[in-house]
């Protein structure tokens, strides 16, 4: 996993934990997650070692510290503690036990490692001990890291200058918690700055801008802008702007490049303190509904004409942005209806559905006859603004013009939008359209169309009429495949049918 956290994900890993787990158990005695895991690969590996050790499986012989530091006996995991080369992860997670002696033993040999080796430790467990924090019992190691962490920020210089983790001589990684402030020890927080669990980095934000020393502004920028969690990043926005310098120019700019929303809000708003509020028409036309507000509130506070900007930006010789078109929509003049309206027969396909939004967004929709051939538009987002708009008017369409849209053979995103809106008219119509879809291609609709003949009761007095009963008999025919014996049975039952 790299730095910015797109790694395999919490699921993947835990889905790592547990094979790893059944393999030791199996008789493997090297499958242990390797150094450097993550918190969920640790975690899953122990859960599943400890519920599946008594499943009649022989184990390796002798059995490995982390087949004992896992097992289900409270007396055998106490035991291995005693052990030297018992991993680190284990003894964490040991630490929030049930049983109290072994919790107690694991919580003394945490801290004499922390001791002995601090640097390598913090790198090593606070991922995993964040994750611990939540548990019950678990706030004893969240606060032993915790202060060790700002134990070690206390004697380091400031993070921000520290871009990489520590080199010995010869270039390789010097030993943890061996050498003296500035050297590896000053990489600790920086190294979890940098590192790919998205938990540790906000926690380690929040120590590094309440430790000692100044901030400094524009590397609070540079790294909001380059951390890809809307939540780390809003902190690193926040103590940009609040850090002595963050009115410069080098700062705004970096904030307004970001490519998470909230950031670049951020720096907008800051435009103003700057002296740049001009800059605003700038950002009228962003990708993002909240950069468009503040910028609108930008180019009010300087006295322009955010309204008339972007009408002017619509009529563009050169051809308008759609998010121009979703900014004009917002302004929410009636007098824009028809300029909106004359956009939805426009030749680029993410203006038309700007357009539609817009006029949805005000309740002026065209006719259902527009909306209607709107469907089969080849933009797909077209499609989705159409059937949107037709949602609130379902009832009264023709569902045999719908159902004719959903062939496997047409375009994806006609069929989709045809099926939202059948399922929203529900009834038999609904369930018609459910099963016609169960062997989609496309695996969403696939999955949506089977949840939607699961969750059918099946019964004919849910139709009013619409369907007999043998024609619920061949769709629960087609569909029977979905359900297990008994759950056909139950179906079957209540269409009044012979098991």
């Amino acid at each position: 996993m790299n730095r910015t956290g797109r790694g395999a994900g919490p699921a993947s890993d835990a889905a790592t934990g547990r094979a790893l787990a059944e393999e030791l158990l199996d008789g493997c005695a090297a499958a242990v997650p390797a150094p450097g895991a993550g918190p969920d690969v640790w975690l899953a590996f122990a859960e599943q070692v400890r519920s599946r050790a008594h499943g009649g499986r022989r184990p390796p012989v002798p059995a490995p510290p982390a087949l004992r530091l896992c097992h289900p006996s409270g007396w055998i995991r106490e035991a291995a503690l005693a052990e030297p080369d018992a991993p680190v992860e284990l003894v964490a997670v040991l630490t929030t036990d049930q049983a109290a002696p072994v919790r107690d033993r694991a919580r003394t040999l945490m801290e004499r490692t922390l001791h002995a080796s601090p640097v390598a430790t913090l790198r090593a467990v606070t991922p995993l001990a964040l994750r611990l924090g939540r548990r019950h019992r678990g706030d004893w190691i969240l606060e032993r890291f915790e202060d060790a962490l700002r134990r070690q920020a206390a004697v380091a210089p400031p993070w921000w200058h520290l871009p990489g983790p520590p080199t010995a001589p010869g270039g390789t990684t010097a030993p943890g918690g061996t050498t003296a402030p500035g050297g590896a020890t000053a990489h600790v927080l920086a190294g979890l700055l940098d590192g790919p669990d998205r938990r540790a980095r906000q926690f380690a934000v929040r120590l590094a801008l309440t430790g000692p020393g100044r901030t400094d502004a524009l590397e609070c920028a540079r790294r909001a802008a380059a951390e890809p969690d809307p939540a780390t990043a809003a902190l690193w926005a926040d103590a940009a702007l609040a850090a002595p310098g963050s009115a410069g120019d080098a700062v705004i700019d970096v904030l307004t490049g970001a490519r998470i929303p909230t950031v670049r809000a951020a720096g907008v708003t800051a435009l103003r303190r700057a002296g740049r509020a001009a800059e605003g028409t700038r950002y009228l036309a962003d990708s993002s509904g909240l950069v468009r507000a503040c910028a609108r509130w930008l180019v009010g506070q300087d006295g322009g004409d955010a309204h008339g900007h972007y009408r002017w930006l619509v009529r563009d010789p050169a051809g308008p942005s759609p998010y121009a078109v979703a900014g004009l929509a917002e302004c929410g003049r009636e007098d824009d209806t028809d300029l909106l309206r004359g956009l939805v027969a426009h030749p680029v396909g993410t203006v038309r559905a700007a357009a539609l939004a817009g006029l949805r967004r005000r309740e002026a929709v065209p006719e259902d006859s527009v909306l209607l051939a709107l469907l089969d538009d080849p933009a797909p987002s077209v499609a989705r603004e159409a059937s949107l708009a037709l949602l609130p008017v379902v009832r009264r369409l023709d569902p045999s013009y719908l159902a004719g849209r959903l062939d496997v053979r047409g375009p994806l995103h006609v069929r989709r939008a045809a099926f939202r809106l059948l399922r929203a008219r529900g009834g038999i119509h609904a369930l018609r359209a459910a099963v016609a879809l169960i062997d989609d291609w496309h695996p969403r609709t696939r999955t949506t169309a089977r949840a939607a003949v699961c969750a059918c009761r099946w019964h004919p007095a849910e139709f009013d009429g619409e369907a007999d009963r043998a024609e619920l008999a061949a769709l629960l025919k087609r569909s029977a495949k979905l359900f297990d014996d008994y759950g056909l049975g139950l179906r079957r039952s209540r269409l009044g049918l012979k098991s």
